[in-house]
């Protein structure tokens, strides 16, 4: 018999969000898991998700316990599926301990933070989302940290 070993999917990238590094001044990062169907999984496996425009957010789930949903996550339409295909950009459930949605409510009360999606991955075959608590950057802060970030490659190629 032919040896078929089962891949298995290790820490696949199948999104990034570069532009919130850019946007952003990130000050804490946390990986969570999400609420996908199966042809939603199939679809991330396929590639072609975009998670630049999206963002996360809490709201008041059963019972009014706070839950986190991302909001504005593309995952394209699995071509094989029939009527379990879903809305594409639909918001999705994050997995996360209660003590860590606690963390997050009181981190993003704070004016200016924001909770901003960076990258979506596979992780021991389960679908992975880093999020990042984010405060906004002015256009001042951008071009600063772009010419920190020159001339510190500078430094490092002179020396």
């Amino acid at each position: 018999m032919a040896d078929k070993k089962k891949k298995l999917a290790g820490d696949e990238t199948v999104a990034q969000n570069r532009r919130a590094r850019h946007d952003y001044e990130i000050s804490d990062s946390l990986e969570v898991g999400l609420v996908l169907t199966g042809t939603e999984v199939k679809s991330l496996r396929e590639g072609g998700a975009q998670i630049a425009e999206s963002y996360a957010s809490v709201e008041a789930g059963p019972r009014q316990l706070p839950e986190i949903w991302v909001h504005g996550l593309y995952i394209p339409p699995y071509k094989a599926g029939t009527y379990n295909n879903v809305d594409s950009r639909r918001k999705r459930k994050l997995l996360l301990h209660r003590a860590q949605i606690n963390k997050l409510i009181g981190q993003t009360a704070q004016k200016g933070y924001t909770l901003v999606p960076l990258k979506l991955y596979f992780a021991r075959g389960r679908a992975k989302l880093e999020i990042g608590l984010a405060k906004g950057r002015q256009k001042h802060d951008k071009r600063r940290a772009i010419a920190e970030r020159e001339t510190k490659r500078d430094m490092e190629r002179e020396s």
